[in-house]
């Protein structure tokens, strides 16, 4: 049976909120991240990484860079508490409408938020039901691409939460739990939610 996943967000949800991350050492973990995680982990929820990371299309800097951020998330989530994140994945790109201007990431594609890209290859990659799974953000957009997936949606209120609870920021929308962090996110997925297949 296809195992559920928990796809969460990056900056806000796992990492502080600080704009676009120009040196790989100013992404640090939100308190109680690496525990949660943790946790997903040992009631065997695939956790997978998706996130908007456009930065590389606004020429702000290359893919390296994400990727080498990527690689500190996991080592910081590794070393504070034993977690782990199963997969990542990002998109890079933005239309040219919305800023993008580097030409191999400046269009239009399937995987940026609100679009299912990201969790339609994540599901073909790893045998996930997105059915069973959930997708955890600060974002209206996450909440709308958990809606456009068939996912369970969760808005945390770091990052930018409490500003789209507020009415302030993107749009109003229509999570299934509001969670104050990660760490309450994660009791509620443990509380409503039948536990994922623990099959490879």
């Amino acid at each position: 049976m296809a195992r559920g996943a928990v796809f969460l967000d990056r900056d806000g949800v796992l990492n502080q909120e600080v704009g676009y991350i120009y040196r790989v050492e100013d992404l640090q973990l939100l308190p109680g991240v690496a525990e949660a995680v943790r946790r997903l982990n040992e009631q065997g929820w695939f956790c997978c990484l998706a996130s908007n990371q456009s930065g590389p299309a606004r020429n702000y800097y290359g893919i390296d860079h994400v990727h080498a951020l990527h690689e500190r998330l996991q080592k910081l989530l590794w070393d504070t508490a034993g977690a782990v994140l199963d997969a990542i994945y990002f998109c890079p790109d933005l239309s040219r409408p919305e800023g993008g201007v580097v030409s191999d990431y400046a269009g239009w594609t399937t995987w940026r938020k609100p679009n299912t890209g990201m969790l339609v290859a994540a599901a073909w990659d790893h045998d996930l039901d997105l059915t069973r799974s959930v997708m955890v953000g600060d974002k209206a957009t996450d909440i709308d691409l958990a809606r456009n997936a068939g996912c369970y949606g969760i808005l945390v209120q770091t990052g930018f939460g409490q500003q789209v609870l507020a009415g302030i920021y993107q749009h109003p929308s229509q999570p299934d739990y509001i969670a104050t962090d990660l760490q309450a996110a994660v009791e509620w997925i443990q509380t409503h939610l039948p536990p994922p297949s623990h099959a490879p």
